[in-house]
């Protein structure tokens, strides 16, 4: 939460040095369950101002921003002047919740009435229409809140300023719990700390197999559970005075078997044609797999170079048609798993960069040219799109032309052009977030995002090397063992690489908490950045 602290600071330095300091704008954005709402009641007991929040979710009458006219019956002022009336204050802080789902009716588009409140150049003589007088709004700080950035209206995006919070991370939920959600739940059952004793353990399991999400919502659901089940178990007793212990051992009594188990679909090395992927939602980061099957038609005459049997998963056996080396592209491609517009462009482009790649590793491989390939995004029902998924679809075709797998442990991320150029991609923390979760230990992602890794904190960089790379021939060298694929016939043809890697013991605040299941220990000295 840095940026909204120094954000905060910084409000509050002008306001020192300027007597007319006006109201800001500010939009948090995240996932649910951050803390977006509590911080903007933080804000509020911090610069020791009345705080007032309102929902605009599904809203579609814009009289409730502007109010009605006295001449209808049951005439109501709109929701800014009913503000101030409650706070009797003109400088609150007003907090507007989820701003991305704003509704529109034929009562108006409430988006376009709030262009006017949230522009500080305007809300100075608001007028509101129950009112008909105009209103000062400008010593009002705006704090408005939301999922996503891409259904908010762009005028009114472009009045804001937009200050992302990520998800949190194993150590960071650790941290949280210890300090504000177990003594709240404690307090709030009744039970008190002197009859509920959760050990570490049981709380690193229920973080790392119960309460995955991207925010804390559901960790406090699983600590109310418990805390539930210890106070009926001592009105049910009440003259046994023990403290109740939940360990690993009965942790499942209390609040079920866990509801996950990992995202990774191959714990070891996967088959060729899968490759790990990472995705940004709503919800914060994933881990998404990209799976490349194929087989050549019959009646066949050749076998493909560099494969004992058919580049396909399922192993069956495959020869290339009477077309093989002729240079036509007589192949297919079938693709599933709800993908979106955007998605299926990016497979129609990495198919054709992946023929020619495998054109320049080998002559004579022929098998993206004339195979019929199946590409598969697992899980089939949820829908996917986003211009982030070119490299992952290319590797995994060039993995099944040449019939290799990938190195364990390896995940990327980025967009690719018909050049073979990677291009940035966005949600860089939540994507980190997500392959940290998994234990994934390597990653290979745009040159252009190096900035927005380096932001990041040590800690959620500890135990990953990240590779910057702007060329798909780097991706190539780092995603496979060079001792069972062809050499690149070239040099590469992007910039140089960027190399950053921290190990685990450079933890700081958290270096007592153990890593989440998978995440490598190591006890290599601190390492800085480098670059090749």
């Amino acid at each position: 939460l840095e940026d909204v602290k120094e954000r905060i600071l910084e409000h509050i330095a002008v306001s020192f040095l300027s007597t007319n300091a006006r109201g800001r704008i500010m939009c948090l954005v995240g996932p649910p369950g951050v803390g977006k709402t509590s911080i903007g009641k933080s804000i509020a007991r911090a610069l020791d101002r009345k705080f007032y929040r309102f929902s605009v979710g599904g809203m579609h009458d814009v009289a409730e921003i502007r109010g009605h006219r006295r001449t209808y019956v049951g005439a109501m002022p709109g929701k800014l002047i009913q503000c101030l009336k409650v706070c009797q204050s003109s400088n609150p802080v007003v907090l507007i919740d989820e701003i991305d789902k704003l509704g529109n009716g034929f009562r108006g588009d409430p988006s376009s009435a709030l262009l006017e409140v949230l522009d500080p150049e305007q809300n100075n003589s608001f007028r509101d229409h129950y009112l008909d007088v105009p209103v000062d709004l400008s010593q009002v700080l705006f704090l408005c809140t939301a999922n996503v950035t891409d259904s908010i209206p762009g005028p009114l995006l472009d009045r804001m300023e937009v200050i992302r919070i990520a998800g949190y991370v194993f150590e960071e939920k650790v941290a949280i719990a210890n300090q504000f959600l177990i003594p709240q739940t404690q307090e709030q059952s009744g039970i008190g700390s002197d009859r509920l004793d959760l050990t570490e353990e049981a709380l690193h399991k229920m973080i790392a197999d119960y309460a995955r999400e991207s925010g804390v919502r559901n960790l406090r659901k699983l600590l109310e559970k418990v805390s539930r089940k210890v106070a009926l178990s001592v009105v049910r007793k009440p003259d046994e005075q023990q403290k109740v212990g939940i360990s690993l051992q009965n942790l499942s009594e209390y609040i079920g078997q866990p509801l996950h188990l990992s995202d990774r679909l191959y714990t070891t090395t996967a088959p060729p044609g899968v490759v790990m992927g990472l995705a940004w939602t709503s919800m914060g980061g994933a881990v998404l797999y990209v799976e490349a099957c194929g087989k050549l038609p019959r009646p066949c005459r050749e076998a493909p170079a560099n494969s004992d049997d058919a580049a396909s998963v399922d192993g069956t056996t495959s020869e290339t048609s009477s077309g093989a080396g002729s240079g036509g592209f007589n192949g297919s491609m079938q693709i599933t798993g709800q993908l979106g517009s955007v998605m299926s462009e990016s497979s129609s482009v990495s198919l054709t960069y992946a023929r020619l790649f495998a054109r320049e590793l080998d002559p004579a491989n022929s098998f993206l040219d004339e195979a019929r390939i199946h590409l598969n995004v697992p899980e089939g029902s949820v829908p996917k799109d986003g211009p982030s998924a070119g490299v992952t679809m290319a590797t995994a075709l060039i993995s099944l032309a040449l019939n290799r797998s990938l190195l364990p442990n390896v995940a990327m991320t980025g967009e690719l052009t018909l050049t073979g150029k990677v291009l940035k991609v966005g949600g860089i923390k939540e994507k980190v977030i997500a392959s940290r979760r998994e234990g994934v230990q390597m990653l290979l992602l745009p040159r252009q995002n190096e900035a927005d890794y380096a932001e990041l904190k040590d800690y959620l960089r500890a135990g990953i090397t990240a590779h910057f790379v702007d060329h798909f021939d780097d991706v190539y060298k780092f995603a496979f063992d060079h001792s069972q694929v062809p050499p690149l016939p070239h040099p590469s043809r992007g910039l140089p690489i960027v190399t950053m890697s921290l190990p685990t013991a450079t933890s700081q605040d958290t270096s007592s908490v153990p890593l989440p299941i998978g995440m490598p220990s190591t006890e290599t000295p601190a390492s800085t950045p480098h670059a090749p």
